[in-house]
């Protein structure tokens, strides 16, 4: 698949994502694909699985920014926020294609966090 179609459909999972469409969202996956939230030790086996997983969230994103997406061939990242309840959730996604579709999907959550002081003369806020 060239890589002007892959970017459109991870455009399209997206912005499927951000607007609460988990029909579209799981378009992107294959039927056997697998999910891995290497933080909390879970893999979720199946297209399926992984929209009912999402569909029954309790804490439905209010937002969510895509700030990049990178990749070449088979292998894609996204950096992403999502916000829940009012909190932004620093997110990567790291999506392994086989032909049009997502068969491997990574993803990794992390909480915003204070910057110490002690390196405040070497660092510039970003936003």
């Amino acid at each position: 698949m060239p890589e002007e179609q892959i970017l459109e459909a991870l455009d399209a999972h997206w912005q499927a994502s951000a607007a609460g469409d988990v029909n579209a969202e799981h378009e992107i996956y294959e039927d056997d694909a697998i999910c891995d939230y290497p933080q909390s030790g879970e893999r979720i086996f199946g297209r399926k699985n992984l929209q009912a997983l999402r569909s029954h969230h309790p804490g439905k994103p209010s937002g969510f920014n895509v700030k990049r997406i990178l990749g070449r061939g088979d292998l894609w990242i996204t950096e992403y926020t999502i916000t829940y309840q009012g909190r932004p959730v620093y997110t990567v996604s790291i999506m392994e294609f086989r032909d049009s579709k997502v068969v491997h999907e990574t993803q990794y959550f992390a909480d915003p966090f204070e910057a110490p002081s002690w390196r405040s003369q070497w660092v510039q806020q970003i936003g």
